[in-house]
């Protein structure tokens, strides 16, 4: 499993349920890297979504504790057990974790690579974030674009390796 975020200097990525930013060349790169792909969501994620509707042309997983929660085109699961076992359906490389804020922080240990666009701006009053993947154990910068002016936002592409992800269950 990999996952995908944009996130602010202080690694902040949310406030009151929805993104803080919208930037047209991180939803480009979302939709390139995430098509296709399995993409694994949280309930208030995917409720935060045009309609709530879940994406196009993916699987998309959503996990939720409601065990009546079951929306439409989506497979439904409602622990990490569930989740665990259906994302072991498919090819490592095409999970995607998409968010939000609690998942982020509970399954980063178990994913390869965090594609994370960095956006070079700070918003007041946020509350939700990610772990700070420059000082997080067994994370490393792999790669990182030249910055990019878009939206009114200077951005980067950072690609982070966890050398050893942790295996569920063990």
């Amino acid at each position: 499993m990999n996952l995908i975020v944009a996130a602010d200097r202080n690694w902040a990525i949310g406030k009151g349920g929805d993104l803080i930013y919208s930037i047209p060349e991180d939803m480009k790169y979302f939709r390139r890297m995430t098509q296709g792909k399995t993409v694994v969501m949280g309930r208030k994620t995917l409720e935060s979504f045009p309609g709530g509707k879940p994406l196009p042309k993916r699987v998309n997983v959503v996990l939720s504790s409601n065990p009546d929660y079951a929306p439409e085109g989506t497979v439904s699961v409602h622990n990490y057990d569930e989740l665990f076992a259906e994302i072991a359906k498919y090819p490592e490389d095409d999970v995607m974790l998409i968010g939000g804020g609690r998942l982020y922080t509970d399954l980063a240990k178990y994913c390869r690579r965090a594609y994370i666009t960095l956006i070079d701006a700070e918003t007041e009053g946020v509350d939700t974030f990610i772990p700070n993947f420059d000082n997080l154990d067994g994370w490393s910068l792999e790669s990182v674009s030249e910055p990019l002016e878009t939206g009114g936002y200077t951005i980067r592409f950072a690609t982070y390796l966890n050398e050893s992800p942790e295996v569920y269950g063990k």
